[in-house]
């Protein structure tokens, strides 16, 4: 997954890291004199790359965490469940309360709404209490070697060198995330490079033990992206029964009051300003919870790509700032793991980008899911049933 990396260097010219194209696989060690190599020719001083790299270490445990992302099989009900836990809603308001002023910074600065970051906070690492213990570098190494994305990570290897030059990464010692993420909202070395924010004043970056560094850096990487201040993100909705179900989906956006038109209601509230472009987005279908998402929702899948983990973390910082929890509904009875990957596998044959055959019912696989819904007459509301999979 990507997630944002916060931080920057105050005050100092920073090397950009480069676009690293290394060949990927074949022996590690052999791999490693590559990355030195194409350190020393983008200008770093043949004595620090070597100091850099002598720890590096290929890791078998990244690679088994990458290849088991199951967590993002369940469906929004139970991941939303399992991860809005009381505790969690509880310490939100105490952090909430505790750096008060480091928020109003952010909102003030970057127009970022204090629920937003304290959703990431908790999710990422229960406000800063679990942030992971892997080596970074070994990390950044594994997955550039590895020949699934190195074009992600290889870069990432080359701006953790830069943030060691400068005596902010501890190649031996830095641990975060399995995939190379840092500190308390776990955030790349790039994005460090780039958005990092002295929140405390004492002259470093540190997300790692910095909750004002955190904090305002990831309201920085968050306004680069795009994020709209004063603009909500995504909103309970109650939508009639007769609603267009195909024109649900993030692929369609109507006005705000094109959507009221349509039946469309606030469950708590109202809705946002009528002109702002929005979509109904029904994560597990026509009878399940339904929501409004706004364009600052688009900004979150710059942070994470799975559609479960983004429409909770968003949901999370509605309620954090005072939404009532979700009604649930009664949604019709979805797919288990082996059938979502006999429906991915129908879906592919029939030309259809899915992504990997994964299991995890994505944005790609949704839009699919829709298509062929209405295609086959079936209420188009990209929430995948038996009776699909059974037509197809």
């Amino acid at each position: 997954m990507r997630h944002f990396a916060l931080a920057a260097l105050l005050g100092l010219t920073l090397i950009q890291p480069a676009h690293a194209n290394i060949a990927c696989g074949g022996d590690f060690a052999s791999f490693v004199q590559g990355m030195k190599a194409e350190a020393v020719a983008q200008g770093h001083d043949a004595s620090t790359v070597d100091a850099f790299f002598t720890s590096a270490q290929y890791s078998p445990a990244v690679i088994k965490a990458d290849r088991a992302q199951g967590v993002f099989k369940k469906s929004f009900v139970d991941f939303s469940r399992a991860v809005i836990s009381q505790n969690r809603m509880d310490n939100g308001r105490h952090y909430g309360g505790k750096y008060a002023s480091v928020f109003d910074r952010v909102e003030r600065d970057y127009g970022v709404s204090r629920g937003v970051l304290l959703a990431f906070w908790a999710l990422e690492t229960d406000y800063g209490q679990v942030q992971g213990n892997f080596n970074t570098l070994n990390a950044l190494m594994t997955l550039s070697h590895d020949c699934r994305r190195p074009e992600l990570f290889q870069p990432q290897v080359f701006a953790a060198l830069e943030l060691f030059t400068h005596g902010d990464f501890d190649p031996a010692l830095t641990v975060g995330a399995w995939a190379g993420e840092i500190g308390m909202v776990q955030m790349l070395p790039a994005d460090i490079l780039e958005n990092g924010v002295d929140g405390d004043g004492d002259g470093h970056v540190l997300l790692k033990t910095s909750a004002p560094d955190a904090l305002m850096s990831g309201g920085k990487m968050l306004h680069a992206l795009g994020w709209r201040a004063g603009e909500p993100w995504l909103q309970e909705i109650t939508v009639p029964r007769d609603l267009d179900w195909s024109q649900t989906g993030l692929e369609t956006k109507l006005t705000v009051d094109q959507w009221a038109d349509m039946g469309v209601t606030a469950r708590a509230g109202s809705l946002g300003a009528g002109g702002l472009p929005a979509s109904v987005v029904l994560p597990m279908g026509r009878n399940g919870p339904a929501f409004l998402a706004y364009p600052n929702f688009d900004v979150y899948f710059e942070w994470n790509q799975s559609f479960v983990y983004v429409t909770t973390a968003a949901y999370f910082a509605t309620r954090l700032e005072g939404a009532p929890v979700f009604d649930a509904g009664n949604p019709d009875q979805g797919l288990n793991d082996d059938q979502m990957k006999q429906l991915q596998t129908k879906l592919q044959s029939r030309g259809y980008d899915v992504g990997d055959i994964d299991g995890i019912l994505g944005a790609r696989t949704r839009s699919a899911v829709r298509t062929e819904q209405a295609r086959l007459g079936l209420p188009a509301d990209a929430w995948p049933t038996a009776a699909l999979l059974s037509k197809l």
